[in-house]
Order: structure tokens, then C-alpha cells, then sequence
């Protein structure tokens, strides 16, 4: 089947995550879906439509259509076909973090309501399998995914099928045939961003090789010896490898590196570019470079809003830009009355387009806190303008120190910690001060062997930063602690002042 014909196939039918599967598998038939480390599933796409239609037919058994059925599986491949499986059965998934705690999983469940939580397939395994996905509108909830919650409760993300599957139907044109492909994926399905990059490789019919938990000796190991072409991951990820020795590693067989869900260093991006190639040639061997991909998103707009590329042997598509606007996407830079702003004022980025949630799951407050009458967005990211139509990150609105008067916006003191030699790692948070407002901390991860007391890293902040952005204390520690993403969860931090 041609790419054209292909296209044509999904998107003429409005798929949904309770169709997709089986349709990908008309496309895709015995080609590997996924393989996943450590010696657990491999299936292909016919395989993996027939345990989908399976499990639907389990869950629909149990359940009701529009009921919320809870995910609460280990981070697997299983737990992605079974929100389709449950999709299928009419309910509405709702995939959970493998490390919630206990407590944080009770709320969920109570606050989605759901009248099923599964936590192993074998548990709606065996029961005659559900031919016809129930019939939904693309525009309906499709699943609810809960926020990390780190200033309150989690809250659900009511995301439609439109926004889970509409939007990457058209990578199934994706020229398969051309080349050998193989990607690594090591991110919490949970997480909007794992979940996204799971249906993507999915539609293209690049086949993922799934590791549950990421370790970055695990990750090297796996794009070295199964010579991966494509690793997606978040910034925190590629730092723990860097730090792992991968420039040690043989990484030519990566021709694209991708990065999300956070501000992906650009020197680092420029290395990992060089570890790769843009391809390998028979007596020659690797030429080139990687290309890098970067995409800026959230669980609210589900993925995706702005992409950039850095194409190989060149810096471009590189820092603080989120690139160029998705189609369909519409991006505003707005003042605190929401009035636009042009130039180079700083303001809250606005979004509109087909992936924004329709709400917060029993929550109109902070759904009418989040997005407008007429259907934007109000992200809490701080950018500027920039050209063609771009806009530059400047920061979060949560994330920016409000010392007397002026505005310290912590990723610009992060990335001027982090060019000093022997910082690995800063997170940057403002603490009360009762003089000035707050004031700007900083908590660094060290190279081995430097201690802290010797670097006079203050003194060091103060030739690179104006005095108000100079962070007032330091400290060191071995470990910075981490969510599902690996991202640095800063409130736990402010024990430390």
C-alpha cells in the first residue's frame, strides 16, 4: 500500500484510540510493534489488535460506556494497549504514574469516579473478544490524564480522540520500506509525552524497543547493541547519559536524537548531535551527524504545540526558541490583562488548536482558570517574541523570583550555574526574604571530586548576573530529587533553606 493510500485509510475513517489499533494493524500487519527490554512482550501490530479487542471485551464485561476505568499498571507496553482496549469498550482511560503513592492513586480513582482499576492485564484477559469498537465522536474524552500535582491535588486533562490520534494519523506515510528503523523509548507512559511518542512510533511503524524504567547504562547499552536510529527522551535523560560516558559509546546508528516536556540544554544537544550520524556507508562507514528534534507541550494541549529541528552539521533549531508552530496551532504573547503584547516584552504564552483539553476533569474552577470562552490556552510559560512568527522560552510564571521589583527568571540563573566547569546540574527557587520579596537560591549537583567551598561559585554567578539575579546561597547536594520524568521537583528543595 502506497503512503498516499495509507493516509487515506486512517484519517478518511476518524479514528479514535478504541479504532486505531486494528486499523494500524490493516496497515502494519506482521511487522514488530514493539519489543521490550529485559526479555518481556514482543508482539507485532496483528498481534497486539487481537490482546486490544481481547481486553476490551474483558472490560467491557465489567464496566459501562463513558465509564472511567484507572490504569494502574507497571510502566509496560501493556499499559498503552490496554487505555486502547478500554477505549474500545466505550470507557474512558485514565493511566496512572507507576510511582504515585498509594494516597495519590485513592484520589484519582475517587476523583475520576471509576468503576474499574486494572492493574494487570491477565485481570480482563480471557473473556470473548469485542469485535466493533463502541461508536464515539473523535471530539468526545478520550482519556483523562492526571497532572503531577505538584502545588495541589492532580487534576484530570480531559484530552479527545481528535487530540490523541487525529493529530498523528498522517505518520503512517511514514517511508518505512526505505530504510531500517528502530527507536528506544524509555519515558512513563503515563505522562503525555510517553504516551504521544508511543502512538507516533506506532502510526510511522518504526518499532519501539520499550524499557520500563530508565537507567541511562540501560539506555546506551540498548541504542549500541541493537543500533537504534532514534532515541526520544527529556532533557534530564540525556544529562544522566552524557554523565553515563555516551560520548564513549559507538551512537553513529542514531540519525535523529528527539527532546521534550522541558528547556533541552543547546550545548548539550550539540554533542549528542555529534555522537550521532546521518548515516552509515558501506567501506566508508558513519558520515555526518544526528539530526535533533525538539518539540514544546504539555498534558493540556496533549503533546505538541511548536517543533524545531537541527539539522546535521548545523547550530540552527538550537535554545530558547520553541520553533515553528504545529498546524492548527495558534500561539498570543499577553500582558496580565490578557492584552497582546509585540517587541521584546515578556509575556504569558496563550495557545489555541485541536489538541487543547475541553477541561479539568469535576473542576470548572480551574478550568475556567486555565482556558478562555473563546478556547485558549493560558500555559504559565513566560516568553518574548521572536522572528517569523516564534517565540523565545524566558521561563514559568510559577518559576520566576519576584525580587524587590525586578523579575529573576530562574532558567537564565540555571544556565549560568551550569557553565561553570564543575556544576553538573542547578535548579534555581526563590525563598522568602522579608526585605525584598524573595529572593534567589540554588542547589547544584557537583562534577566528582570538586567540593563546594572551593569554587566561590556566588562570587563566580556574580560576574555573569546582574546583582538581583545573583542566587544568595548555594547548596550541594549528590542527588536533586526527580518526578516520573526525571524532571527536578524544586519543592522539595525548599527544605534545604
Amino acid at each position: 500500500m502506497n503512503p498516499l493510500a495509507r493516509v487515506r485509510l486512517l484519517i478518511g475513517r476518524g479514528e479514535t484510540l478504541g479504532t486505531i489499533m486494528s486499523s494500524l494493524a490493516s496497515v502494519h500487519g506482521g511487522r514488530r510493534l514493539v519489543e521490550e527490554h529485559g526479555g518481556g512482550l514482543r508482539i507485532t501490530y496483528r498481534q497486539a489488535a487481537k490482546r486490544v479487542a481481547r481486553w476490551a471485551g474483558g472490560i467491557a464485561a465489567r464496566t459501562n460506556p463513558g465509564d472511567r476505568v484507572v490504569i494502574a499498571t507497571p510502566n509496560n507496553y501493556e499499559m498503552f494497549l490496554l487505555c486502547l482496549a478500554a477505549s474500545r469498550a466505550g470507557t474512558i482511560p485514565v493511566p496512572l504514574n507507576h510511582q504515585m503513592r498509594p494516597d495519590e492513586v485513592a484520589h484519582v480513582v475517587d476523583d475520576s469516579g471509576a468503576s474499574l482499576v486494572v492493574r494487570a492485564a491477565v485481570e480482563v484477559d480471557g473473556a470473548e473478544p469485542l469485535r466493533q469498537a463502541v461508536a464515539v465522536d473523535p471530539g468526545d474524552i478520550a482519556a483523562l490524564f492526571y497532572t503531577s500535582g505538584t502545588t495541589g491535588k492532580p487534576k484530570g486533562a480531559e484530552l479527545t480522540h481528535r487530540a490523541l490520534v487525529g493529530q498523528l494519523t498522517a505518520a503512517v506515510a511514514w517511508p518505512g520500506v526505505l530504510h531500517r528503523d528502530e527507536a528506544v523509548s524509555a519515558l512513563p507512559i503515563a505522562h503525555i509525552m510517553g504516551f504521544i511518542v508511543l502512538m507516533g512510533l506506532a502510526c510511522t511503524g518504526i518499532p519501539v524497543y520499550h524499557i520500563a524504567h530508565f537507567r541511562p547504562d540501560d539506555v546506551l547499552d540498548a541504542i549500541e547493541s541493537r543500533r537504534a536510529t532514534l532515541f526520544v527522551g527529556v532533557p534530564a535523560m540525556f544529562r544522566l547519559m552524557d554523565e553515563a560516558g555516551a560520548e564513549e559509546r559507538d551512537l553513529t546508528c542514531v540519525r535523529v536524537w528527539g527532546a521534550g516536556a522541558d528547556v533541552m540544554p543547546a550545548d548539550l544537544a550539540v554533542r549528542f548531535k555529534k555522537m550521532g550520524a546521518t548515516a552509515t556507508l558501506p567501506f566508508i562507514g558513519p558520515v555526518g551527524e544526528a539530526m535533533f528534534a525538539e518539540g514544546y507541550g504539555m498534558v493540556e494541549t496533549a503533546g505538541g504545540v511548536a517543533a524545531k529541528l537541527s539539522p546535521p552539521l548545523m547550530e540552527l533549531g538550537l535554545g530558547e526558541s520553541l520553533g515553528i508552530t504545529l498546524p492548527g496551532y495558534h500561539l498570543r504573547v499577553v500582558d496580565d490583562d490578557g492584552h497582546d503584547l509585540g517587541g521584546d516584552e515578556v509575556g504569558e504564552l496563550w495557545v489555541r488548536g485541536p489538541g487543547i483539553i475541553k477541561g479539568y476533569w469535576s473542576a470548572p474552577e480551574a478550568t475556567h482558570r486555565a482556558v478562555t470562552d473563546d478556547g485558549w490556552l493560558r500555559t504559565g510559560d513566560l516568553v518574548r517574541r521572536g522572528p517569523f512568527g516564534t517565540v523565545r522560552f524566558v521561563g514559568r510564571q510559577k518559576e520566576v523570583v519576584k525580587h524587590g521589583g525586578y523579575s529573576v527568571y530562574v532558567v537564565e540563573v540555571q544556565q549560568t550555574l551550569e557553565e561553570h566547569p564543575a556544576v553538573l546540574e542547578a535548579a534555581v527557587l526563590g525563598v522568602t526574604d522579608e526585605h525584598v520579596g524573595e529572593v534567589p537560591v540554588a542547589v547544584v549537583r557537583l562534577v566528582p571530586g570538586s567540593h563546594l567551598d572551593d569554587l566561590g561559585l556566588v562570587d563566580w554567578a556574580a560576574e555573569h548576573l546582574a546583582d538581583y539575579k545573583v542566587p544568595k546561597r548555594i547548596v550541594a547536594i549528590d542527588e536533586l530529587p526527580r518526578g516520573g520524568t526525571n524532571k527536578v521537583q524544586k519543592e522539595q528543595l525548599r527544605e534545604l533553606f
